[in-house]
């Protein structure tokens, strides 16, 4: 009976070893996944910044504020670039961020019978797999005219407004807009709905059982324990934006100017890339790469700026 028992805590010992030895290699193994990433991410860095540097010599931070591009003088500029792909963004999340979280918030609560929650949340993701060259030419062929036709009664009444100056001509910067809500849609939407859904129970029974409405609930309780998810859906949904190349180049005009009419075309950073990397040589590829320098700061701002707003709202 002795020797059973000192051989069941030896095999207990053995095993423990085994599975510290699991642990401890586990977690080795997941700090050099994520040395990983980070090696990779400076190594990307890196590699960009020294293909830049002859521009970043040549121009300094004055390529921040011209706004000519002129591969024949060697004139470069990436202000008109950089507006267009904030401007662009910023357009995209206005329209996605409040239909995005408003089907969250109907796909997460019992608005709707379980079996067609089902079927809108595999549509809403289906969304997501369109490749955006499709998106692109459903925007050509498709959106542009109905926006033409829409920026021309705009632009006949409500011409003296800044952003309806402008005559439409098909392609521009409120059809690239457009086309990245439609884009960045699933991504809020999805983010967003887990976020609802992970928000405990009992929250929603207390603020029940107290008196409030269904739609108080929601918006004074859900959505407010929800808002780091939400706002985490929203800048990953803003970094895709900053960084679509197909749909946007298809769609926004290619034009190297700034104007603060929305039917005007522009240009964004990734469509600067796509439409002349191929063809460029000399101080035109340093900046090219230049320019892909500053859109790869402007996702890493907005990343940290989600980070930080994450880090708020925990906190209060």
């Amino acid at each position: 009976m002795t020797t059973n028992s000192q051989n069941l805590q030896a095999a207990i010992k053995n095993r423990s070893e085994v599975e510290k030895s699991l642990d401890r290699s586990f977690i080795w193994l997941t700090r050099i996944f994520a040395l990983s990433v980070a090696a990779t991410l400076l190594w990307i860095a890196f590699q960009v910044a020294r293909d830049a540097w002859p521009a970043i010599q040549e121009f300094g931070l004055g390529f921040l504020t011209k706004s000519t591009w002129n591969p024949v003088n060697n004139d470069y500029g990436v202000l008109p670039q950089v507006y267009g792909t904030l401007v662009s963004s910023f357009i995209g999340l206005l329209i996605a961020v409040p239909i995005g979280v408003g089907t969250a918030v109907l796909l997460s609560e019992n608005f709707l019978p379980a079996k067609v929650r089902l079927v809108l949340v595999f549509l809403v993701e289906l969304l997501a797999a369109i490749p955006s060259v499709v998106y692109g030419v459903w925007g050509i062929f498709v959106l542009v005219p109905i926006l033409t036709n829409l920026g021309k009664w705009l632009n006949s009444y409500f011409g003296w407004l800044p952003i309806f100056s402008s005559p439409p001509t098909g392609p521009g910067m409120l059809p690239a807009g457009v086309i990245l809500a439609i884009m960045t849609l699933p991504i809020i939407t999805a983010i967003s709905r887990d976020a609802l859904i992970s928000v405990p129970s009992s929250l929603r029974q207390a603020s029940v059982g107290l008196g409030a409405t269904r739609w108080e609930t929601i918006f004074q309780v859900l959505i407010p324990a929800a808002f780091s998810g939400i706002v985490s859906a929203v800048m990953l949904a803003l970094g895709r934006a900053m960084g679509e190349t197909m749909a946007v180049t298809m769609l926004i005009g290619n034009s190297n100017n700034i104007n603060i009419s929305l039917f005007a075309p522009a240009n964004t950073i990734s469509s600067l890339l796509a439409n002349q990397f191929s063809e460029a040589s000399g101080l035109q590829v340093a900046a090219l790469m230049y320019a892909a320098l500053v859109l790869f700061v402007l996702t890493l701002i907005v990343n940290i700026l989600a980070e930080f707003i994450v880090l708020r709202v925990k906190r209060l």
